[in-house]
This record gives C-alpha cells, structure tokens and sequence, in this order.
C-alpha cells in the first residue's frame, strides 16, 4: 500500500476582498521576434510504398550541439513575447500569493513514528516530518530542497519495511524517470549499503529487513539514456550492504522478455505478486509463496488480455482477494485459492456493477471506490463480502486515499472538486464516522462559484459528461475566456480536482471545463476500447464536440475559447487544432506524443501501442496514424490558434523531439498573425517532481498567454 497519500495541495483566494481592482488590458501590438530559420534535411521513410518525408529528424538528437542551440533560440523568442505581456508580473505575483500557505499530507505510521509531509508554502519540495506517536516532538526527517540547489531533484517514492526500522527512497534529478534508491535507518538516518542507481519504472517491496524488491531496465549507452528505448523489465532482489551488481534477477529479462513488471507482498509477506505486461492494458499474474525456500513462481494468468492485481490474504495466508476485470469489464473483487489462483478457482466476492471499481483494503474491510459519472461513490464490505456502508462524502467529487494497514482501525481520506480544496478526513472503520482532520486556514469561498456537470452529444451521438466551472451568476454572453481541458486515453479517468492555478482564471470571470472523453476509463474497458487504435478519432470528435457545446451554450466564442492537454492530451490538442484550426483561439499542447509514426521508437513508448497501434502494424493502421498524427497533419498556409507547445529537456517519457518537430513544422506553415511559440524547461522532466517555482512560472506564462490571446486582458487581484 502506498503510504503517501499524496500532498494536499489546497488553495484559496478571497473572493471580492479586493476594492479597488486595476485592469490591464492586452498589449495592442506585440513585436515578434522572427521564429528561428529551422535547417531542413532530406530524411524520408517508406511505409508499405508510401513516402513521409520527415525535414526535422534531426531534432531528434536532443543532445546534439545543434538542437541546444535551436532550444535557445526559440526560448529567446517566447520568452522576448512573453515579456511584452504587460499583465505577466501581475499573475505571478497572485499565483505566488494564492500558493504561500502551509500544505500537508495525510499521517501515516510506521514502527514508532508518524510521519507526514508539509510545505510551508513556497518551497520547492514538500518536506517529510516525522514525531513519536501522535504528541511527540515534530522533527524533520528528510528535507528534499536539501538535494539540490534549484530544487529540480525530488523524493520520487519512499517504502517503509514492515516494522518500521528501515526506508528505501528514491530520488528523481531533473524530473527523470530515472532514479537512484538511497536505503536508511529509520531511527538515525545513517545509510545503509550502497545508493542503487538507474531504476525506473519501480516500485519497493521490502522483505523483512533482507532487502527489497524492484525493477529496472538495462541503462541505454551514454548519451541516450533520455530517449533510446527501455524494452526489457526486470525484477530484482537487491540484499541489503551487498553490492548492486550482485542483486538476484527474479523474474523478467531475456529469458521472461516484457516491457513492464512489477512485484510487491502481501501485507503478511506470505506471498510475492508479480505483474507482467508488454502494453498499459492488460497483465499477466504471477505468485511466488515465500515462506517456502526454493518455491517456484507460480502462474496465476498467463496471458495479457486483462487487468488483475491481488488486494491481499486473509489472517491465514490460505486464501487471496483479487481484483479483475475478466468477464467483467467494470471490474470485480473475486477470492481464490492460494495454492490454486487460477482463473478456474475464482468466486465473486464483490460483483461488477454498472459503475467503474477500484477496490483498496484496510482495518479488516474492503473499500470499493466506484466512479459514477466520473465522480466518487465509495462502499465498504466485510472481508466476506457483505456491504456494510456506503461512506457519506461531504458533496459530488472525488475521494482518494481509502487504504490501510490491517490492525489500523481508523483511515485518512481526501476529497476534492473543481471548487472544494483538498480536505483531509479522519474516517473511523468500526462505526463508519468521518471527522475533519486538516482543512486549509486560508480563505476560499466555494460559494461563489459553481461546478455543474452536463452531457453534450458527439458526432457519433455518443452522450459525453463535462464538468463546468465558473463564478456564480456568470452571463453567457459567449465573452467569457474559456480553457477546455481532457486526456482521452490509456484508461486514465479523470475526476473533479482543485487547481490553485485555474483560480487566475474563475476569479478573472473565466470558464474552466474538463470534457471526460472515450479512450479514459471513465466508464470501464469499453469506454476506454473505443477509443483506441483505429477509434481513436472518437475521441477527437469528444473534444471537438464539447468545445462546439461550449459555444453553442453561449459559455464562450471560438475568439475566447483555449485548449489544453499533455502527454496523450498533448496528442489530443495537436490533433483537434489540426483537423479544426478555426474552432480555437489558443492552443497549449503540452509534452504531447504528436509524432504517431516514431512514437514507438523512444523510450518505453512502444508499450503504448495497445492504445494507438504503430506505423508498422499494417497499410490501414499506418494510413490511420498518418492522417491525424499532428506533425504529419499539419497544412501549409493555414492560419493555426495562437500556441504554446511546452517541453522539458529531461522528459524522458514522452522525448522532447515530438514537441520540437511539431514546433518547427507549426512555424513553417503557419500563416497568420498568431504567435506560435514553443517554451522548453530545462533540468525538468515529464511533470513529476516539478519544483514550485517553475510550476509558478510555467503558470504564469500559460494564462498570460490565454489572456492576451482572447483579447481579455487582466484585473489585478490584490
């Protein structure tokens, strides 16, 4: 179980407090610096005897001397744009007010101690505290802001062992999903052992205090380990104070070839579980009994063509709790043999429902946390399988965070909205009782604003939700700036959450809308199919669909109207401002996947074709990808919305170069008087671990730029 329940990023504004508010409106004529003059090869690629010509692929060498120099020169000409904006300094220094205030995680304990992490405000990196018990002195266990001097290396995951004595942490440098595994002594911090290093894409399992299990792939040569390929997961044991060239490969590798695997215990240590996979979907399942020397792993599903994970064993290790979605797409608790796990020898314990499940364990119970509507409906069952309550939240929104230990008999959760700030709540296990545990002091008035969900029809007439967000009263007028946002993929679901940044947006009189689209798993795995390989149009048509809703409702106008998404929401924003240029004011496709013909070619992205298909699967999947992959969809002499593309030059997820030859291609058609922009974040990554002050910045520059593109201008907020 994962202990870190997440930060609690709570914020607040004061709604009106302010009297005397100065507008700024946008500048009348900013001076654009010529975009720099991208050199073009002469690289082309046959697929099934069609050519596709690819002018940028050098850009692909990210650090070649050339593209340095190419990141320079498009970061002079935005940031030379972005500091014409004459109400810039003003938003970040409301963002820098809105994000000064004290954030906290839920507790958690572990041996002697309870732990919880806290940032004062602005600090880069939330710090983890620990103290005796409940009431002993509080005292700083590990301070991140300590590793480096700008903030960009952070605390990537942390595991405890079971009794509390020994921690395993990982250290993530400029956002890299590469990480180094540091081993200390809970009670005086000393090391222990050897720092691990090149691990990704891990988790930590301790056994006993032996040492720990986690997985990593082979470091690519020097000089690519941000972009070459990661093919083949392995599962180690790493014995604690022996070298890391020793560590016994488990499962994976040559011999067991998958792109990803992954193991972890049950609470009682009884069993090893390894998951294994080749795409984001779908896994096999594996258990090892480990109080037996020499036991063999054992198949549990020996294909991929569904997801299961077990949730635990009872008091005697004779029986296993496992969550599935075979012959369940919604997904079902089952219970089943340990000795004999197989498929053939499961029984539903909690069967599928109408709604998306998503079961943790704690305090002897299951909690089956259920998506309806893409919002929170949380249960609770007896190990038996009896429901005993459903847990009253305090309102329409997402609850996160129902797990604990098994003699725990009290839990933290949190729940949240577009306009209810991360809460945390002390829930009783015995009597079902909620008590408030850690409220923000700051003070945000969720009664001015108001969160509705509508449904809006697709070209296909499939009913999609969205949520809205905005000031009470609000006319509709079409004049309102308004930033559409959605993901659409993978069988990410996403649910209502506060954001400290849209506040810039609510308080200026603006719409926040977030569209839940096909290819999320909103709705379970057909949801999620349909919008996959060659459906992955429908989901496009969502997100076109809810911005023409949007207008159609008079919420916004095309002139007032912003997209944003990233990583696969990258892929969807570079999508829909290429297939509908006119329908959008301003674009802002962040660290997007939008070359679909190489995406597969880089890192672990080839365990995405589950979802998108590949440029060499066949003649109909290639002409797919080709026709709506947004580098390759780009038209010349088209007049494209006012853009953004943002990177960072350490993703090593999605590399940078799908960013940079869109950018480069975007520059070369585009014709018109919107600036189309790249802004690219150096010592940064993916998004995770991102330090305060450049999540600030990154922020202040997307709503400068949204609000000098629509034409709104800026009322400062004192």
């Amino acid at each position: 179980m994962n202990k870190n329940l997440g930060l609690i990023l709570l914020a607040a504004v004061v709604a009106g407090a302010c009297n005397e508010q100065k507008q700024i409106g946008p500048a009348e004529n900013i001076s654009l610096l010529p975009y720099p003059q991208t050199q073009k090869g002469e690289v082309t690629d046959d697929y099934f005897g069609t050519t596709v010509a690819d002018p940028y692929r050098w850009l692909e060498d990210d650090l070649a001397e050339d593209t340095k120099a190419w990141v320079q020169a498009q970061n002079e000409v935005t940031e030379n744009y972005l500091a014409q904006i004459p109400f810039r300094s003003a938003i970040q220094a409301r963002l820098e007010k809105l994000w000064n205030y004290e954030k906290f995680s839920a507790p958690f304990k572990e041996g002697d101690y309870t732990y919880f992490y806290k940032n004062d405000g602005l600090q880069n990196q939330s710090v983890l505290y620990r103290q005796k018990g409940e009431d002993g002195e509080v005292e700083v266990f590990l301070d991140p802001n300590t590793f480096s001097a700008d903030g960009t290396t952070s605390l990537a995951g942390i595991t405890f062992s079971k009794d509390g004595s020994l921690i395993a942490y990982q250290l993530s440098e400029g956002g890299s999903d590469w990480r180094k595994v540091v081993v200390i002594r809970a009670e005086d911090k000393a090391m222990v052992g050897d720092t691990l290093m090149d691990v990704k894409f891990s988790g930590l399992a301790w056994r006993g205090n032996e040492g720990f299990y986690y997985s990593s792939y082979d470091k690519p040569v020097e000089g690519s380990a941000l972009s070459a390929m990661t093919d083949q997961h392995k599962l180690y044991f790493h014995t604690l104070n022996t070298p890391q060239s020793e560590d016994q490969l488990i499962f994976g590798g040559s011999a067991q070839p998958r792109r990803y695997i992954g193991g972890y215990l049950t609470e009682d240590e009884h069993y090893l579980i390894i998951t294994a996979a080749n795409a984001t979907s779908g896994n096999e399942l594996y258990i090892q009994d480990l109080r037996q020397a020499g036991s063999p792993i054992r198949t549990v599903v020996g294909n991929m063509e569904k997801e299961h994970y077990v949730l635990g064993s009872d008091s005697n290790g004779g029986r296993l709790f496992i969550y599935t979605n075979l012959d369940a797409p919604n997904g079902r608790v089952v219970t089943a043999p340990a000795d004999a796990a197989q498929p053939a020898n499961w029984s539903d314990l909690i069967a599928e429902t109408e709604q998306v499940l998503s079961p943790a364990t704690g305090g002897g119970k299951i909690f089956a946390h259920y998506l309806k509507d893409a919002t929170s409906l949380v249960q609770q069952y007896d190990m038996g399988g009896q429901l005993e309550r459903t847990i009253e939240l305090p309102g329409v929104g997402s609850a996160s965070g129902f797990g604990a230990k098994l003699e725990d008999t009290s839990l933290y959760y949190s729940f949240t909205s577009y306009v209810y700030p991360p809460t945390i709540f002390k829930y009783d296990i015995a009597s079902g009782a909620s008590e408030l545990y850690k409220s923000s002091g700051v003070d945000f008035d969720p009664s001015q604003f108001e969160s509705k969900q509508v449904f809006y029809t697709s070209k296909d007439g499939t009913r999609v939700p969205m949520i809205i967000t905005h000031k009470k009263g609000l006319v509709l007028d079409g004049s309102n700036p308004t930033l559409l946002y959605a993901y659409g993929g993978f069988n990410i679901s996403l649910t209502p959450a506060f954001s400290t940044s849209n506040i810039i947006l609510l308080e200026q009189g603006g719409v926040y809308a977030v569209a839940n689209l096909r290819g999320g798993g909103e709705y379970g795995e057909q949801w999620h199919l349909a919008g996959t390989r060659q459906q992955k149009q429908n989901v496009f048509d969502d997100f076109i669909a809810a911005a023409e809703y949007l207008i159609s409702e008079n919420y916004t106008s095309s002139e007032k109207l912003g997209i944003a998404g990233g990583s696969n929401g990258g892929l969807l924003v570079g999508a829909a401002m290429t297939q509908r240029p006119e329908l959008f004011k301003v674009a802002f496709p962040a660290v997007g996947v939008l070359d679909m013909l190489r995406y597969h070619k880089f890192t672990a992205g080839a365990g995405w074709a589950y979802d998108y298909g590949t440029s060499e699967d066949d003649p109909e999947m290639f002409a797919y990808l080709h026709r709506y992959s947004p580098y390759h969809a780009l038209k010349a002499g088209t007049n494209y919305p006012a853009t953004m593309v943002t990177t960072a030059d350490h993703d090593d997820r999605v590399v940078p170069a799908h960013s940079f030859k869109f950018a480069a291609r975007l520059q070369e058609y585009h014709e018109g008087e919107n600036p189309v922009l790249i802004r690219i974040e150096t010592n940064a990554g993916h998004g995770a671990g991102k330090p305060t002050a450049m999540i600030i910045s990154e922020q202040t520059d997307k709503w400068a730029f949204l609000f000098q593109n629509t034409g709104t201008g800026y009322s400062v907020v004192k």
